[in-house]
């Protein structure tokens, strides 16, 4: 594959990935930060970045690596925290097929953020969607291990709060959610989601409600498939 073409999906890739930067690069430094308040050396977070890519797991991570080595604790927590990624995969299934060797970094790389880009975003004419999706995933674990890199390193020089920096992430969720319900002809799957997803929010609590209302909207949009496809919408 030649230099221009991969430079061409990495150009397309760009613009994309801006929200997920703007998330990233804050959410990242606060994570870094909080490593080094928590005793470990700057560069933990940018190990753990590289390798672990897994959002919230990386904040509970330093209270695993903080206390007595249990893998089946750590094994139990992982599963609980990342539970909803078994229905990225599913949803995902069609999009990767055919992909090659870089289906294996895209499986790796699918955090909650680049899961919504590349299901919103579509490769544009005369470039390889494939290419395209691992280079949306790429960039935005490089933005990820640049904010926790920062944060590791000079972390101990900060000294304002952080506190609700984390809301920069719902902004972005609300800026793509956004951008795809301008793309859509027909804005039914979207409603679902966001109906059942208030009626689970109300059933079970702010604590509990994500997996019960994964395996609902899964179900429903199951269900309507064929119609959701006859209306131009097979999101």
């Amino acid at each position: 594959m030649s230099l221009s073409v991969r430079k061409k999906a990495l150009l397309a890739a760009f613009p994309h990935t801006i929200p997920v930067m703007t998330g990233y690069l804050f959410l990242g430094m606060t994570y870094g930060v909080f490593m080094r308040a928590s005793g470990f050396p700057a560069w933990y977070p940018m190990v753990t970045s590289l390798s672990v890519f897994a959002g919230a797991m990386e904040f509970v991570t330093v209270s695993l690596l903080m206390g007595p080595f249990n893998p089946v604790q750590a094994l139990a927590m992982a599963l609980m925290v990342n539970a909803r990624h078994l229905f990225y995969g599913l949803a995902m299934l069609k999009k990767y097929a055919g992909a090659g060797v870089k289906k294996l970094y895209l499986i790796f790389g699918l955090t909650d953020e680049t899961f919504s880009v590349n299901c919103a975003a579509d490769a544009p004419e005369g470039v390889d969607k494939h290419l395209f999706m691992f280079f949306i995933t790429l960039l935005d674990h490089f933005y990820w291990f640049a904010g926790a890199s920062l944060g590791g390193l000079f972390g101990s020089l900060i000294s304002f709060s952080t506190e609700g920096i984390d809301f920069v992430m719902t902004a972005m969720f609300v800026v793509i959610f956004l951008e795809n319900w301008l793309k859509e002809k027909n804005h039914m799957s979207s409603l679902i989601g966001l109906g059942l997803s208030a009626l689970c929010l109300i059933v079970f609590g702010a604590d509990g409600f994500i997996i019960p209302a994964m395996l609902a909207i899964l179900g429903m949009l199951t269900l309507m498939r064929k119609y959701l496809e006859r209306g131009g919408d097979a999101a």
